[in-house]
């Protein structure tokens, strides 16, 4: 450290120099793109309020900027009377604006759409624009129109590796809908090899893996090699759930095989997904052995697997087995596992097992996966519906009892006798102040299986329970209700949710107090997820999540719903699902898929997001465009991929950006 009287007089005499001469300070750089840009907030605000006349004019405006935020915006207001205006920007100048505009497009979903993107994509210039042209084509397309999603445009180049990408996608999209063809499987499995680029390859294991109803058997050794040899984790996850779809005696042990050795939990618990009963024998040692995996979500799936495929196995077995486990929740699925497979003489001692240790348990959430378990047995019914409507019941008890209930009345051994006693109960529970009860009672009553047009009459009282819904915090509860309504009374047309698009207007003071790179501390029992928030992308979804941060809101809460190899999900105040505020926001779609890390709200559909939020272990593209992605995970992705059901938010604390709680 140079002392004090050492400093040179000439660097001095320079400072005090340039000190003199600065007679404004500079003004501070805006926070983010909003903080000092009223046209993008009329932007945003007319995307947010659903109002297209509004945002029209702004395609064509003189600044690129604004025609691509424009562009945009209608990606989330989705209105296809705009569709005109939309191909007409199609061919601006600007290649950001072309490639938002294709982004729209695609989200509109319009057929009358697909003619119009091909001719674009067979003119267009730039790359990265017809990656995602024939993206939004996959959206567009109908049967007739899926061979243009096949033709290679003459303007590529033989280098265009983004080519394949799109044509990935595209196909991905498309087969989302069930459209597909031999050819476009053919296409599809060559975008499989190793000599494709990744985001080819991933969008072509998922679209084997969702296009529904496809028959791989012809494909096994590409699909198997994607499994087996890519690089990619996300890539060999999803091959192994496409190898689903084979129909041979060698799949077995390659599954088996995956499942002993692939060092990646996912793709492990892919492995599992993709097992049947028919192949138990060859892979039931596999599974065995998967019970006792470190990795708590794999050991999972292999209790799921056991309840849903297991043949020929005794209850006794499974019983034996729970009665050695530690993990609470696998060990709930194995004892409904041996629930499911025991014979009738077994019954009665392993539902007296499971109720013993419901008794002792004290952990809400392990009291409620074994009234789930007690699902399997139509003998249990009084114990569960006793337990449902017990008095001071944490609400995850009550919730999923009485999805127990629904799941012993699906079950063809269900007593006939016992259908009125069954009617009561639901009457119960659309009686009651139970917005998880209501709703969960009134979506049994469309069950066409459960005949409840013969057994339920008391109308009156869904409406009823309807009056009492708030709204727009309950709009679920009261879709599953009006749902009900018009199911008992034979309608035809369903009856439209009372409209939320205009509950929550976005708070741009508060928005505009927020860094672009505004970073979020997450403390959970399993160790520290940081959080960095879009605010440039979802300000109204980020400035919610801020000010409920701010209020301690999340503080405290639990992860109510963890899926392997799916998402980690929590910030519910009820901890079962069911929760939400007294606002709803509408949803916030842009540019971005769900990678893994993505942070995204959960809703009950488009425009009903509330204060739920999840986070994905994996890419799960299926979600891109229906869910906000508000933050991303930008450390802790380990801690993420070790939460479950029942661990807490200790904390959620923002923290300044440039920052780390690291």
């Amino acid at each position: 450290m140079t002392p004090r009287s050492a400093f040179p007089l000439a660097a001095l005499g320079l400072l005090l120099a340039a000190c003199s001469t600065s007679r404004t300070p500079q003004a501070a750089a805006p926070l983010n793109q909003f903080a000092a840009d009223t046209t993008l907030r009329r932007i945003a605000t007319a995307q947010d309020q659903r109002q297209s006349q509004a945002l029209r004019p702004f395609l064509h405006h003189p600044k690129a900027r604004y025609r691509q935020a424009a562009a945009m915006a209608f990606a989330s207001v989705q209105d296809r009377a705009v569709l005109p205006d939309l191909l007409s920007t199609l061919s601006d100048a600007n290649v950001d604006v072309r490639v938002a505009t294709a982004f729209a497009l695609g989200q509109t979903a319009d057929s009358l759409a697909a003619a119009p993107l091909a001719s674009q994509i067979g003119t267009e210039t730039d790359a990265r624009a017809r990656r995602y042209e024939l993206e939004a084509l996959g959206k567009c397309v109908a049967k007739g129109t899926l061979p243009l999603l096949l033709r290679v445009p003459s303007s590529a180049t033989p280098t265009d590796t983004l080519l394949a990408v799109g044509q990935a996608w595209g196909l991905y999209r498309a087969g989302l809908r069930g459209l597909t063809s031999e050819a476009a499987v053919r296409r599809t499995v060559g975008l499989l090899s190793r000599t494709q680029p990744y985001g080819a390859r991933l969008a072509a294991a998922q679209t084997l893996a969702r296009t529904p109803r496809l028959d791989l058997t012809d494909y096994e050794a590409p699909v198997a090699a994607a499994a087996t040899n890519d690089p990619s984790y996300a890539v060999r996850a999803a091959a192994t759930a496409a190898l689903g779809k084979v129909k041979a005696p060698t799949l077995a042990p390659t599954l088996a095989g995956i499942l002993r050795r692939d060092p990646d939990y996912r793709v492990r618990v892919a492995a599992l997904r993709a097992m049947n009963a028919s192949m138990y024998l060859p892979v039931k040692e596999a599974a065995w052995a998967a019970l006792e995996d470190p990795q708590g979500q794999v050991a999972l799936t292999a209790a799921e697997f056991f309840l849903t495929h297991a043949t020929g196995e005794t209850g006794q077995l499974f019983l034996d087995k729970a009665s050695r486990m530690t993990a609470w929740r696998p060990r709930a699925v194995v004892l409904a596992a041996a629930l499911h497979h025991a014979a009738p003489t077994e019954k009665p001692a392993i539902r007296e097992a499971i109720q013993r240790r419901y008794v002792a348990a004290t952990d809400a959430y392990e009291k409620a996966f074994l009234l789930k378990a007690l699902g399997e047995d139509p003998a249990a019914f009084a114990f569960v519906e006793q337990a449902t409507f017990a008095p001071n019941q944490p609400p995850v008890v009550s919730t999923y009892g009485i999805e127990a209930l629904v799941a012993l009345r699906s079950r063809v051994d269900f007593p006939e006798a016992q259908q009125p006693l069954f009617v009561q109960t639901l009457e119960k529970a659309i009686g009651s102040n139970d917005v998880a009860l209501i709703g969960t009672a009134a979506g049994a009553l469309k069950e066409p299986k459960l005949q409840m047009r013969r057994d339920f009459r008391n109308l009156a009282l869904l409406r009823s329970a309807q009056q009492r819904i708030s709204l727009p915090r309950d709009v679920e509860a009261w879709i599953a209700l009006q749902q009900a309504l018009d199911y008992l009374e034979n309608k035809t047309t369903p009856t439209p949710a009372p409209s939320a698009a205009a509950q929550h207007p976005i708070d741009w003071a508060l928005v505009q107090t927020i860094p672009a790179g505004q970073r979020a501390t997450v403390t959970t029992s399993k160790g520290v997820v940081e959080l960095r928030l879009l605010v440039e992308e979802a300000p109204g979804s980020v400035a919610s999540f801020v000010q409920l941060t701010k209020d301690g809101f999340y503080n405290g809460k639990n992860f109510h719903r963890v899926v392997p190899n799916f998402v980690a999900q929590g910030g519910c105040p009820r901890g079962d699902g069911w929760g939400g505020t007294d606002y709803t926001l509408r949803s916030e779609f842009f540019d971005r898929g769900y990678g893994e890390g993505a942070v995204g709200l959960a809703s009950a559909g488009k425009d009903t997001e509330s204060c739920q939020w999840f986070i994905t272990h994996s890419p799960t593209p299926h979600l891109d465009g229906r869910y906000t992605i508000f933050a991303v995970v930008e450390r802790g992705m380990d801690v993420v991929h070790r939460l479950d059901i029942g661990d807490r938010i200790t904390s959620v604390a923002l923290t300044p950006a440039g920052q780390s709680s690291h």
